[in-house]
């Protein structure tokens, strides 16, 4: 069996892994609580969906900056080719993420409903493209990406929309959807808390359908990205987890344990993400057409000096960190109420 070595570079490719699995399955549902945030009309019922993650959606994006951190530092080849070569996609991710939380802010400013609407729109929009854009980002990566032999991207920003990078993107935004409809029922109650879970069912087929068609997809386009669990077999525990996840979701919500089903919803997205490391793995940017320009842990990385001194810091920051999170999701526990502090 192919079992990888543990070194600095191992443990750095696993750090980076955890932390943008973190963002995905935190944030996540900030973004799903947007892209539903224009299926009701009622101005008190969107405040109570914005006041829902209010108290932890900044906080939930610190996972994204310090990912993001995380790979410039361990990895700074992988973080030049991929922003240079994504560029465009990244400016479209920051310009949706930045109006996203600007609306979160100057929504209930003024009363007016030109005002507000103009916001909620924003607040949709962002979500939506957002979970579209990471989706699309994650699709290219397993696709791959054309690579020269220095290491730089070759390709065109039109060329990184092939259809299996658009799938995974809807894919994404399925999942956030019906992640986010999740929680917002578990946080609301009342007409809202009914009217989240109709929408949650819904989101929840959607996603099923979406995850289905990306399975088939991806063994009969992209079979590289099967490979390792096709060479030990042992792995296909991690794909047999993922399935129960996802299966339980519509278990516990049917038994109206909302919080067990956004547990098995938080544990599909982190047996998906360890599914596309565990695949991915030695490679962080896979070439296509060219295997042989892969950016990998090893040829992408910084020196071992620096992924020393790295790692301390990472061991002294990412509990603090996860202490912050705790915290914050204890204190701001139980159902959404409306005070004037309120968004």
């Amino acid at each position: 069996m192919n079992v990888p070595h543990l070194d600095l570079n191992t443990i750095w490719f696993a750090l980076v892994g955890v932390l943008f699995t973190g963002y995905a399955m935190l944030d996540g549902f900030d973004l799903g609580i947007g892209a539903l945030h224009l299926f009701t009309k009622d101005d008190a019922e969107r405040r109570v969906m914005l006041n829902a993650i209010g108290p932890v959606w900044d906080g939930n994006e610190v996972w994204l900056v310090t990912g993001g951190g995380a790979l410039f530092a361990a990895f700074p080849n992988v973080y030049a080719t991929v922003f240079s070569g994504f560029y465009l996609a990244f400016m479209l991710l920051l310009a949706s993420l930045i109006f996203r939380a600007v609306a979160i802010e100057f929504r209930s400013k003024q009363p007016m409903y030109w005002w507000r609407q103009t916001w909620d729109i924003s607040f949709a929009a962002g979500s939506v493209l957002s979970s579209l854009l990471i989706g699309v980002a994650l699709g290219n990566l397993a696709w791959g990406i054309p690579i020269d032999e220095r290491g730089e991207f070759a390709g065109s920003f039109l060329g990184l929309l092939k259809p299996y990078p658009l799938l995974i993107g809807i894919t994404t935004v399925a999942l956030f959807m019906m992640h986010g409809a999740i929680y917002g029922a578990m946080k609301t109650e009342g007409h809202l808390h009914h009217k989240l879970r109709r929408w949650a069912m819904n989101c929840i087929i959607a996603f099923v359908i979406c995850a289905v068609t990306t399975t088939m997809a991806t063994l009969l386009y992209v079979p590289h990205i099967a490979a390792r669990v096709r060479e030990n077999p042992w792995l296909f525990s991690i794909a047999l987890a993922n399935m129960l996840a996802i299966a339980n979701i519509p278990r516990e919500f049917h038994y109206r344990r909302d919080w067990l089903a956004f547990l098995s919803s938080c544990g599909a997205i982190i047996t998906l993400m360890l599914l596309f490391g565990v695949n991915q793995f030695p490679n962080l940017v896979y070439s296509q057409p060219d295997p042989a320009h892969s950016l990998t842990i090893y040829n992408a990385a910084s020196s071992q000096k620096t992924l020393g001194i790295m790692l301390i810091i990472a061991i002294i920051g990412i509990p603090i960190v996860l202490a912050y999170t705790v915290s914050i999701y204890w204190i701001f526990r139980g159902k959404v109420k409306m005070d004037r502090m309120s968004y």
